[in-house]
């Protein structure tokens, strides 16, 4: 039974967490300890947690809190509990990218992203649940089980990084990592009702991400505030010798703008985010969110046209599955994970381990990339699908020379029942307006924006310029201050 003390913890955001950690009113090792408990009673019910590091994060924790008995925590997270997505290598902690294929890698190293947030004083409670290789929609792709929805346990949370989204939703974490290559961190945040931000491509290191789609793929957070989303996106931000992908550009403070307000906001509502396929009630919710930012301020305009992107979903499962098909031959039981023995050969063996050891929804994606590069489709295909990925940064372009934003929804539907997808295109669907901005590069955030078909949560997607979070942030604040969407759910987890 979760008692009325420990709920003031576990409701905690990040902010306030530290705010109250530096005036000694809560410890690190009493919020800590009360979210190692909540995931003890609860993951049984949700299945968030591949690997829980309760020991470690107690013991840092403690150490957390002589920082600030001294005066001596300078880092901006000194002893906050977070959860990171089990696709960030962690030194001495399993890592499986929720595949058989790694079932026992214990990386020797920290990925950048969680190297940073150890820098900034933050404390890992644990690696959250993941499609295979992050691919999917729902977490049902996972090796392991399948992760539940905290606010309808028959739903599903999204995908992939539906342990890292359930997890915020659940009050397992204060907030939690992600990695989004076509959605991965909007559409879960959108099904689980918290903030998800996809930062600029490059904005933040991947390396130590166990690689998808290299071009596609960026980490960021989930949180319950978007101001929490801007602390975390600060810590994790920034130039890495170790990924050349990354922009070498100072790191702004992403919390400038937060205050900014939407008087005189120039939003886009292109048309092709808003077309067939939507639910009723998502597209009710979306419009009542629209008439609230122009209620606020802001100036909505529903004329610009960017019609190459209902092709982004097309060309994102040419280019995806086809850099994934490259990233994954790694993986042929010879160096390290899985590996099947006894074959005829080496070849048997491998070929043993690449059919043993991915999942179906892996490998459906490895033969269509390798379809893609094919001799003879390269050019039909591959190639086809980088100048239409042109053409749609182009229309972000255009778009943005006269706006400050780009309005969407985030999700096509609420969450769905788990099991009741089966058909590989309609889960593709699920990611219609998220991709077209991992197409281009952009930043882009799901926050909660109101709520569907029994009382499911609606995610609203502003999508922003290029390096530009700190605006993208300061207007989804903006929104949030004024619509206060819960991000939990009343019930449903551990009411028993």
């Amino acid at each position: 039974m979760t008692t009325s003390t420990d709920q003031e913890l576990l409701s905690i955001t990040l902010a306030d967490g530290a705010r109250r950690l530096r005036d000694g009113s809560v410890t690190s090792r009493q919020l800590t300890q009360a979210f190692l408990d909540r995931i003890n009673a609860t993951d049984e019910e949700v299945h968030v947690f591949v690997t829980v590091t309760g020991e470690t994060a107690l013991a840092e924790a403690a150490a957390a809190d002589d920082l600030l008995a001294r005066g001596d925590a300078t880092a901006p997270l000194t002893g906050l509990p977070i959860a990171l997505k089990d696709v960030l290598m962690t030194k001495g902690v399993r890592t499986t990218a929720g595949s058989r294929m790694l079932d026992n890698l214990v990386p020797p190293y920290d990925a950048t992203v969680v190297s940073r947030l150890r820098d900034a004083g933050a404390i890992s409670v644990g690696k959250t649940n993941m499609d295979e290789f992050a691919m999917g929609s729902s977490t049902e792709h996972s090796a392991w089980f399948p992760t539940a929805n905290p606010w309808d346990l028959e739903r599903v949370p999204g995908g992939s990084s539906g342990g890292s989204a359930a997890a915020v939703a659940a009050q397992q974490c204060i907030a939690s990592l992600g990695s989004d290559t076509g959605g991965s961190i909007r559409q879960p945040a959108s099904f689980c009702g918290v903030v998800g931000l996809k930062p600029t491509y490059g904005r933040v290191s991947r390396y130590g991400l166990i690689a998808f789609a290299s071009s596609l793929d960026q980490i960021g957070p989930f949180t319950r505030t978007v101001e929490d989303a801007a602390l975390l996106l600060q810590a994790i931000a920034g130039p890495d010798p170790l990924d050349s992908t990354c922009y070498d550009e100072p790191v702004p403070d992403f919390s400038a703008q937060l205050d900014r307000g939407l008087d005189g906001l120039k939003v886009a509502a292109p048309q092709e985010f808003f077309g067939d396929g939507m639910d009723d009630d998502v597209a009710a919710t979306i419009e009542a969110s629209l008439d609230l930012l122009a209620a606020n301020g802001a100036v909505i305009d529903r004329s610009p046209s960017m019609p190459s992107v209902p092709m982004a979903l097309p060309v994102y499962y040419i280019l995806a599955p086809s850099e994934c098909s490259a990233n994954l031959a790694r993986f042929d039981g010879v160096k390290y994970g899985y590996g099947a023995r006894g074959g005829e050969s080496m070849w048997s063996d491998m070929e043993a381990t690449r059919q043993h050891g991915f999942g179906r929804e892996v490998k459906r994606r490895i033969l269509l990339g390798a379809y893609a590069l094919s001799a003879g489709y390269y050019d039909a295909y591959y190639l086809q699908a980088q100048k239409v990925r042109t053409l749609i940064r182009r229309e972000f372009d255009r778009v943005f020379a006269e706006h400050d934003v780009i309005v969407a929804p985030t999700a096509p539907t609420v969450a769905f029942k788990q099991g009741e997808i089966t058909d590989p295109y309609q889960m593709y669907l699920n990611d219609i307006y998220t991709i077209p901005a991992n197409i281009a590069g952009l930043p882009a955030i799901s926050i909660p924006g109101g709520f569907g078909a029994d009382g499911m949560p609606v995610g609203l997607q502003f999508v922003g310029q290029r390096l530009d979070e700190t605006t993208l942030l300061g207007v989804a604040n903006a929104y949030e201050q004024i619509a206060r969407w819960p991000t939990t759910p009343s019930s449903n987890v551990g009411s028993t």
